[in-house]
């Protein structure tokens, strides 16, 4: 398996890895700082580079549980030495969105009791959907006027993993409609907003809400009877 360096360390920007095996258009490494895409964050894109050759990595996904990289051009072969470098801008607007959509699932769970029933984002704006009866003006101000609130206690980011008895012990631990977490799964990945939200979560966040910046909400939809969707947008 590869090891996956995104899941312990967000900030990682470059890093050294070798080819072990070829996948239809990609290849698999034995290290990477890739983000594969998942939990409505979307995959990462960058570059390796091997003996004076650069290729463009335009797709990250898992393909059999292994993160596969997928690149234009002949693929390196097996045993191959690569530099992998990150998109650092796009990934880190890319964390500093995610971690805004748990600062907005912590308000509004806190504040409203509401779970979250799906949810997507791209880079500096995202959207959630909450099971909300019903959806004003004036409460939609009242959650933008909170979720800055909770920006500017620049709350630590504090990520564990931990055995999968121990994390399903912590009350409300997923916050989703659905529990999207396989069976097979024996160790959890949370992540903390201290003093606010913590979730189990497979992606990457800034190290504290104060790096979020002002958060807006854009817009609000009905998309059921108790189903009402939030668009968030964020500073560059």
């Amino acid at each position: 398996m590869s090891e996956m360096l995104y899941l312990t360390d967000a900030y990682l920007k470059a890093f050294e890895a070798t080819v072990t095996a070829q996948v239809e258009g990609g290849v698999v490494l034995d290290r990477t700082a890739f983000y594969p895409g998942g939990g409505g964050q979307p995959n990462d894109v960058g570059t390796l580079t091997a003996g004076g050759q650069t290729w463009d990595v335009t797709k990250v996904k898992k393909v059999g549980g292994q993160v596969a990289h997928f690149i234009d051009g002949e693929l390196p072969g097996g045993g191959t030495a690569v530099s992998g470098h990150l998109d650092w801008e796009r990934r880190y607007q890319l964390m500093r969105t995610h971690t805004a959509m748990h600062i907005l699932c912590g308000v509004i769970w806190r504040d409203y009791g509401a779970q979250v029933t799906g949810g997507a984002m791209e880079p500096l704006k995202g959207r959630m959907d909450f099971e909300f009866e019903t959806m004003r003006q004036e409460l939609v101000a009242e959650i933008e006027k909170a979720v800055n609130v909770e920006v500017a206690a620049a709350r630590e980011t504090r990520v564990q993993i931990l055995p999968r008895e121990e994390a399903f012990q912590i009350p409300d631990l997923i916050r989703t409609k659905i529990n999207l977490l396989p069976e097979g799964i024996t160790e959890v990945r949370t992540v903390e907003l201290v003093g606010l939200d913590l979730q189990a979560d497979g992606g990457t966040h800034v190290a504290n809400t104060g790096e979020v910046g002002r958060m807006r909400i854009v817009n609000y939809k009905s998309k059921g009877k108790i189903n009402k969707r939030i668009y968030v947008e964020l500073e560059e």
